[in-house]
């Protein structure tokens, strides 16, 4: 048996003989080589070329199934595959299904309650996760605990999807089309050529969706614990949204220890919205005092590009390995709406006040640059250790202008605008050490992180931002360590005990002081003077196999110093009076961003893997925690806690050992989710549920077609609802990001493992590969 790359070696062969090498391999013709020696004592028999033996390279069935969920110590593995409600759909269609992990009204993640970091194939993106086709997704990886070698920005933890990449010989690929409601449109296209030294890869894929999203919000103010108003809104948005992407790239096998991989990835997003809100004032007897009509119409269109260079060798002892890679993500892209409020008395007859007209025009550059080297170094069977350089930087340029209309059509350039670049970097390298005595095993690392952030208002030269750590006294802060202890007791049960140290810095959204009033009712702005905060995360696994499954329990502990936590108050005469004109209404709620005094959370979670039979299996999770979160600002007490709980289940059921041509190759998937309330500083978020299915009927020689029948959100019940309840007001609304949807999918596999591109005949008539001799 050769080594994983190939390589193999006789030692202390004795000389001045001759020697038969034969080597062997199933699916392709014998090799014999004659060696001798002669008066050297080594002998280098360079690279060997196997040809396929056509002749036993006959189709043949091979019966099982990877599973959904692998779960290991350190990460949970999804198999994106085996998700059937997330064909034809995004990622975001295969992440709000996986346990632990939840995905707001806007499309953003949380896992256990905290924000993740997305990477792409290990690396940051610039993607949205619903601008990836969940059809180019291989699986996706959740490690909720990232030791150093991550990122330490990664205290919520870490969701990395990594993309297919095929590299079976010959050409292989797969084509799929769906469409559905509302006015859904999917195509999908992946194709792979493996030849020689090269592996060539392309898909595409077009994603169109609408619907109708609904909200709704009930707010009463107060002004010393006394009601002064009612207010009451309710909106209808229509939705378009319409994708494209491109990915293409090489592999190119340079000899058995270098690899070098070059990638390009190209995405387009063409989006629009139109939004109508009635509205409703009533006095403090709960009088209709006047009525109001908002309309506003977004469209916005963003360009994306990801180019990824990447380079591997492997030396001649085993495991011992170098890699380098550089990631370069842009975007660019333009924003346009126009928002118009009209007043009218309680009766509905006639207008009061000024029509309110605002015309907002933005566009935005970001350039992303990632160089990446890492290194590992089995030092013994046992003993390995790891250590790795990083460079991120990030630049943006943003443009953004709000008019106020007059009736004679005039503009007033409004005090919104948002013209502002930024950079940040992080330099960052780290070290691991890892060992195993026995049932026992260690690793530790340490990870130094140098960050620098600096941000620019163009339209007043005023700067912000931060540094860590800035001076010698806050050295601690650019460190942060790991630690991981295991024992395994045997092969069906395995315990870890795991710390690290982790840091969440504000992003720019946090930072920026602009004011956005999209919402009239719901405005926000970013906080200049916010910090970074720290993470002190704690977890102890208990991984257990049995016949039927896997039980996977934690335990889990995490102390936010300086939590960034949001913070809301009705907005001020002075600041009304600014906006003056803007469509927003006068007892509107301003929400920014404070750092708390600290937020603990102490949960467990139970993630169980069982297999009823053959053709039945479940995968039910649950997380409970504890959340406290201690807060001020001024002398207002923004503390609270509570307990919330979220479950989720999967049930998949496969029809086998039937005769009926319509039931056989029959599989089926349901998904629930449940989320409990949740505490925040000024109040709870409300419970959520959702439940999706589909059914998929494979068919054609081989199961090379399917179709899939699915259907997101049955009961048409997956909202965003928040309850604040302070002095000065109490609100509770909810909103939707998306709506109930079927869709159908058809798919079509293929391949030919003897499909050659660049074959060529020889002077014996025969074809020749010139990618076997040529390099």
């Amino acid at each position: 048996l050769t080594r994983p790359n190939g390589e193999f070696s006789f030692e202390n062969l004795p000389l001045n003989r001759k020697y038969r090498l034969l080597i062997t391999g199933i699916g392709y013709e014998e090799v014999e080589i004659d060696v001798e020696f002669g008066n050297s004592n080594s002998k280098d028999l360079g690279k060997i070329f196997l040809e396929s033996d056509a002749e036993i390279l006959e189709e043949i069935t091979v019966l099982g199934t990877k599973p959904a969920v692998q779960m290991g110590i350190d990460r949970k593995t999804f198999n994106v595959e085996k998700s059937l409600v997330a064909t034809g759909g995004t990622a975001i269609d295969v992440i709000k299904n996986i346990p632990s992990v939840s995905v707001d009204v806007e499309g953003n993640v949380q896992l256990r309650n905290s924000s993740p970091q997305i990477f792409v194939d290990g690396r940051p993106t610039i993607l949205t996760l619903e601008q990836i086709p969940a059809d180019h997704i291989e699986r996706i990886e959740l490690i909720t605990n990232p030791s150093a070698r991550f990122d330490a920005s990664s205290g919520g933890g870490i969701i990395n999807v990594v993309l297919k990449k095929n590299r079976k010989l010959g050409l292989n690929g797969l084509i799929s089309a769906g469409a559905g409601s509302p006015d859904i449109l999917t195509a999908n296209a992946d194709l792979n050529l493996r030849e020689g030294k090269f592996n060539f890869f392309v898909s595409g894929n077009i994603n169109n969706s609408g619907g109708t999203a609904r909200s709704e919000t009930y707010r009463i103010n107060k002004q010393n614990g006394t009601i002064t108003d009612y207010f009451n809104q309710n909106a209808k948005n229509d939705r378009e949204r319409k994708t494209s992407s491109l990915r293409f790239g090489i592999d190119f096998f340079m000899d058995n220890r270098n690899t070098f991989s070059i990638s390009q990835g190209i995405n387009r997003n063409r989006n629009g919205s139109t939004e109508t809100q009635n509205q409703e004032y009533f006095s403090n007897l709960n009088q209709l005092d006047r009525i109001g009509l908002r309309n506003s119409s977004n469209n916005s269109e963003f360009d994306k590009l990801t180019t990824q260079f990447v380079y591997k060798h492997s030396f001649t002892r085993p495991g011992r390995e170098i890699s380098a890679d550089f990631t370069y993500n842009q975007s660019e892209g333009t924003n346009h709406s126009n928002i118009t409020n009209r007043y009218y008395l309680g009766d509905g007859t006639t207008p009061t006040g000024t029509i309110n007209r605002v015309r907002n025009i933005g566009s935005g550059d970001n350039d992303q640059y990632t160089f990446q080297i890492d290194y590992i170094d089995p030092l013994s069977e046992t003993a390995k250790l790891e250590a790795g350089l990083r460079t991120y930087l990030n630049e943006s340029l943003s443009r953004f202008s709000s008019y106020s209309i007059a009736p004679n059509n005039s503009e007033t350039l409004l005090p919104l605008g948002n013209n502002y670049r930024f950079r940040e970097i992080v330099n960052a390298g780290y070290i691991t050490y890892t060992n195993a005595w026995d049932k026992f095993g260690c690793q530790v690392g340490l990870r130094v992180e140098h960050s620098d952030f600096t941000g620019e208002l163009l339209d007043n030269g005023n700067k912000f931002g931060y540094t860590y750590p800035g001076k010698l006294s806050q050295l601690w802060d650019a460190m942060f360590p790991s630690m991981f202890l295991s024992y395994s007791g045997d092969e069906d049960n395995i315990f870890q005990l795991n710390y690290t140290r982790r840091i969440r810095r504000p992003n720019f959204r946090h930072l920026n002081p602009y004011i956005d009033i999209n919402d009239p009712l719901n405005i926000s702005q970013g906080n200049p003077a916010l910090r970074p905060e720290f993470i002190n995360s704690l977890e102890f696994n208990y991984s257990h196999n049995y016949n039927e499954g896997n039980l996977l329990a934690v335990i889990y502990f995490r102390n936010n110093p300086g939590d960034i936590t949001q913070y809301s108050d009705t907005i001020s005469a002075a600041q009304y009076q600014q906006l003056n004109n803007a469509a927003i209404d006068p007892g509107a709620i301003l929400n920014t961003y404070i750092n708390a005094g600290y937020t603990n959370s102490l949960g467990a979670e139970l993630t169980l893997q069982h297999k009823f039979t053959d053709n039945f299996d479940i995968v039910p999770s649950a997380n409970f925690s504890f959340r406290k979160v201690k807060a001020e600002v001024g002398n207002l007490d923004l503390s609270n806690e509570g307990f919330n709980w979220e479950s989720k289940l999967i049930v998949n059921y496969r029809v086998r050992g039937v005769r009926s041509k319509l039931l056989k190759d029959l599989n089926s998937q349901l998904t629930a989710e449940y989320k409990s309330p949740q505490v925040i500083p000024q109040g709870k978020r409300k419970e959520e549920y959702v439940i999706d299915m589909a059914i998929r009927k494979d068919f054609l020689k081989n199961k090379r077609g399917s179709f899939t029948f699915n259907v997101n959100d049955v009961f048409n019940s997956r909202r965003f609802g928040t309850i604040y309840d302070t002095d000065n007001f109490y609100q509770d609304g909810y909103r939707r990001w998306r709506v109930r949807s079927f869709k159908i999918t058809l798919s079509y596999k293929f391949g030919d493992s003897q499909f050659s591109l660049f074959k060529r005949r020889n002077q014996n008539g025969d074809m020749d590969n010139p990618f076997e001799d040529g390099f």
